[in-house]
């Protein structure tokens, strides 16, 4: 079998592009990435001479170069996408052309070439907050971000081509996701690398905003799952066990790292900042699929891989903190005028 993974070279798809190689040994891969500042070549070096493995840099918006690449392919794994929340707070732009065009596309390609599954992997964030209890997949789509509600729009066409068209598509929710390669400005490697460096963090609001945190390995035996055993036409959350209050989980680095807390400091929230995500995947489990990987060990093996893999985030840490989207960046702007409590 051959499987095409958009956005390959980016976090959540150059883990799956990877763990397909390494269980699937007959099938083939086709990486489909346009190598935006998120997208990097390193992430798939240990791959990059398998014969099974063929790389397309290209845009998902343009329908010769995903013809090209998904040529041939069964399967689909969508994982393109721009997802950093702050950036679509600045500017919307490009995660509406991404995440429902470039969705739109591949989704004709899909059809056009008679793809037999296609997984679009969306986000836990298109619910909105949920103060009690869990989401399940019924729940309305209530998003609060310009990102959520690109990814909301993806989730809908994806649907539509479904009822439509009859296109055999599978929509994936996943939680909060983390591991190794992941680019840091996301929080918990944004956390390991600034404290590596002995850099203030900072934490929005109160810090107080929960979300559950799945280890990237973990997903992509969920996205295994979903191609094997998924049935079409369906939405699966994929969740985690593993809540947290973000200011506890900088904390817990903290101390793992044996750095001084006084490095966390809250800063004025963001708007629109969601509360607290969590979600019900009982749908998910029915199929066999289990988080095998702790939070306390998928934390211990992230940090690691951070502390010996210096050469790989610091050059990319220079370059994020040169670009007036980064976190760091729009944290102090917004804190600029409100001071920056230390977090005691």
């Amino acid at each position: 079998m051959r499987i095409l993974v958009t956005g390959g070279a980016g976090f959540i798809g150059s883990h799956v592009v990877r763990h397909w190689l390494r269980a699937h040994l007959s099938d083939e891969v086709v990486t489909l990435d346009l190598l935006t500042y998120a997208g990097l070549r390193s992430r798939l070096e240990d791959v990059d001479g398998d014969p099974r493995h063929r790389f397309v840099q290209g845009d998902i918006c343009d329908a010769s170069t995903v013809k090209q690449a998904m040529a041939g392919c069964e399967v689909v794994v969508h994982c393109a996408a721009e997802s950093h929340v702050d950036r679509s707070i600045t500017d919307a732009a490009p995660f509406i052309r991404t995440n429902v065009e470039g969705t739109r596309m591949l989704l004709q390609g899909a059809l056009e070439l008679d793809v037999k599954r296609f997984l679009h992997v969306s986000t836990d964030e298109i619910y909105g907050p949920i103060l009690e209890g869990s989401h399940t997949e019924a729940a309305s789509l209530r998003p609060r971000s310009p990102y959520a509600a690109s990814k909301a729009a993806g989730d809908l066409l994806v649907h539509a081509y479904q009822e439509t068209y009859r296109l055999p598509a599978i929509i994936v929710r996943p939680t909060n996701t983390f591991g190794p390669r992941q680019l840091p400005e996301k929080f918990i490697p944004l956390c390991v690398t600034n404290l590596l460096e002995d850099l203030p963090v900072p934490i929005y609001g109160d810090g107080q905003q929960r979300r559950g945190w799945l280890f990237v390995d973990d997903l992509c035996r969920a996205l295994e799952c979903l191609i094997t055993s998924g049935e079409t036409g369906m939405i699966y959350n994929v969740a985690s066990p593993w809540e947290f209050p973000n200011l506890d989980v900088a904390k817990t680095i903290v101390e793992r790292l044996g750095k001084a807390e006084g490095l966390l400091e809250l800063v004025a929230d963001r708007p629109g900042h969601d509360r607290r995500y969590a979600m019900d995947d009982t749908r998910l489990k029915a199929l066999g699929w289990r988080p095998m990987v702790s939070f306390e060990d998928a934390l211990r093996r992230t940090i690691e891989w951070y502390q010996t893999h210096p050469a790989w985030w610091q050059p990319l840490k220079v370059r994020l903190r040169e670009d007036s989207y980064h976190w760091l960046n729009r944290a102090a702007g917004a804190g600029a005028g409100h001071a920056a409590r230390t977090v005691r």
